[in-house]
């Protein structure tokens, strides 16, 4: 069999896949990027957290067979753990990839977020995915542009710093339409939502949020830190795309 031919660099095709998906619906988008070969091989990151539910619900209708890579960091909520097994038989998802750090070195006692939480990330976040994204040359995410001043400019498609595309079909999606597409729909929903956590992440550094705060400001709150550790780049946190792109 022929070879296939190598993939152009990651900025220059997500430059070309934000012109040629500008107007389309994210469902339309999300099914066309799953085959199509200026993406290449993709798998879907998920937190299983609180709006988790929408993209994970867009992905079944789309290709379920889709990887589905979730990082157990070993300090998740019990809730979140029992909603992704939930979530998983529910959608019908049939290669959810469950990726848990080693911390008999970095983290053997568990302390490792009380003395440095991006250290902490990088163990338990950064290095099992990066380990796991090796096989694949896109990945996509559930960030929006709403979630903080960071992610403002988020774009559909961006370059990361390994060479990988990342896909952020829900970037314009709004907190109303989020919610409007979780009732529409009949999904389960996060328990933990109800109990005032908005974004949800690992259960030491997360916390509830009172009305009126941003809906991000439980988690690491008291520090500057904004972003997990799979948003890092050579130690640093990502706060904008690599290259800006249409």
């Amino acid at each position: 069999m022929p070879l296939e031919a190598p993939l152009a660099p990651a900025a220059e095709r997500a430059a070309e896949l934000n012109a040629r998906y500008r107007h389309h619906a994210v469902a339309d988008i999300l099914g066309h990027a799953l085959s199509d070969p200026t993406v290449g091989r993709v798998a879907l990151v998920s937190s299983f957290g609180a709006e988790s539910v929408v993209l994970l619900h867009l992905l079944s209708l789309a290709d379920r067979t889709t990887p589905v890579l979730f990082l157990d960091t070993q300090m998740l909520f019990q809730e979140t753990l029992d909603y992704q097994l939930h979530l998983t038989e529910h959608l019908g998802l049939t290669d959810v990839r469950r990726l848990t750090p080693d911390t008999s070195v970095g983290d053997p006692d568990n302390t490792l977020h009380q003395r440095d939480t991006d250290a902490c990330c990088n163990l338990r976040k950064t290095v099992p995915l990066d380990n796991a994204l090796k096989d694949f040359d896109a990945w996509i995410t559930g960030r929006k542009r709403f979630q903080n001043g960071d992610r403002a400019a988020l774009p559909m498609f961006e370059a990361d710093a390994d060479g990988r595309i990342k896909l952020n079909p829900l970037a314009k999606w709004t907190p109303e339409a989020l919610s409007e597409y979780i009732t529409n729909n009949r999904l389960p929903r996060h328990p933990l939502v109800a109990k005032g956590y908005p974004s949800i992440g690992c259960a030491p550094c997360t916390s509830p949020v009172k009305e009126g705060e941003d809906p991000r400001s439980g988690r690491w709150r008291g520090t500057e830190k904004t972003e997990c550790g799979i948003h890092f780049e050579n130690g640093r946190i990502v706060r904008r795309p690599v290259e800006a792109n249409p």
